[in-house]
């Protein structure tokens, strides 16, 4: 057997990483006690709350979804209140859907739960405010090469955070 090279040893590592952040994030928040959104809501509200309303085939590319699996998505935020239908004049007479205030308020109650269990994740890692934007910095040049691979739109601006600014 042929030892791996350096670059498959690297995305091995990588690859286990990635897993391990992604179990360990989502571990951090603890039981969804006081949580309200089930996880489809929380990110396609998430997406939603960035900018103009969208389709559902805007949302189903995002996504990489079925515009079926998005649709009952949408339904089921539609009747607890948290989205409503746009009928618009843009985008080809497509219906789009924004948050309402209900769902903006639960989403931010929820990400609350979601950003303290961040916190404890670098606390527990002693990371210092510096080490802690770096990471962040390179998640984000990370996350954005991927969306720019796949063609997919993802509104970051105003949600990024400000290495410059002082608390």
């Amino acid at each position: 057997m042929t030892e791996p090279s350096k670059q498959d040893r690297r995305l091995n590592d990588l690859e286990r990483e990635l897993t391990l952040l992604s179990r360990h994030f989502i571990a951090s928040r603890g039981p969804r006690i006081g949580q309200s959104l089930d996880r489809s809501a929380y990110v396609l509200l998430t997406r939603l709350e960035t900018g103009e309303p969208l389709t559902l085939k805007e949302l189903a590319h995002t996504f990489q979804a079925d515009v079926s699996t998005i649709n009952r998505q949408m339904s089921t935020m539609l009747r607890h209140g948290l989205v409503e239908r746009i009928d618009a004049a843009t985008k080809g007479g497509a219906r789009t859907f924004r948050p309402t205030p209900l769902g903006l308020e639960r989403l931010e109650a929820d990400r609350a739960i979601s950003r303290a269990g961040a916190e404890r994740l670098i606390a527990a890692a002693g990371w210092s405010d510096e080490r802690t934007q770096q990471f962040l910095t390179l998640m984000i040049e990370f996350n954005h090469g991927i969306e720019q691979l796949e063609e997919l739109a993802w509104d970051h601006s105003g949600h990024l955070a400000d290495p410059t600014a002082t608390e």
